[in-house]
């Protein structure tokens, strides 16, 4: 890559940066009401999200050694963690941290 490339392409990484930050807060100015639409995603595409990456990570998991069992043990706990304390960290790094304790002890 030439000099000039490099250029271009940091120019264009540092445009599209400020263009996915700052077109929100232009749309949707801090005194303009967002459409019921934007709303309605803002509440649904969360759990949607969430969804899809359940089902992501545990796409290989009916073909493990395990079958499956650090992974239920590990979804029940980080469900638990969350009804319990309400706090996001404390439910993803506990899970993680219990999951890699599971499948690099108990279940090897």
């Amino acid at each position: 890559m030439t000099t000039l490339q490099k250029i271009i392409t940091i120019a264009c990484v540092v445009l599209g940066t400020m263009v996915t930050r700052f077109l929100p807060f232009i749309i949707f100015p801090e005194g303009k009401e967002p459409p019921e639409l934007v709303k309605y995603l803002g509440k649904v595409l969360p759990y949607a999200v969430m969804g899809l990456l359940l089902v992501f990570c545990l796409k290989d998991v009916p073909g493990s050694g395990t079958y499956g069992i650090p992974e239920a043990i590990s979804i029940f706990v980080i469900a638990a963690l969350h009804l319990w304390k309400k706090n996001m960290f404390l439910s993803i790094a506990g899970g993680t941290v219990l999951y890699m304790v599971l499948v690099q002890t108990v279940f090897h």
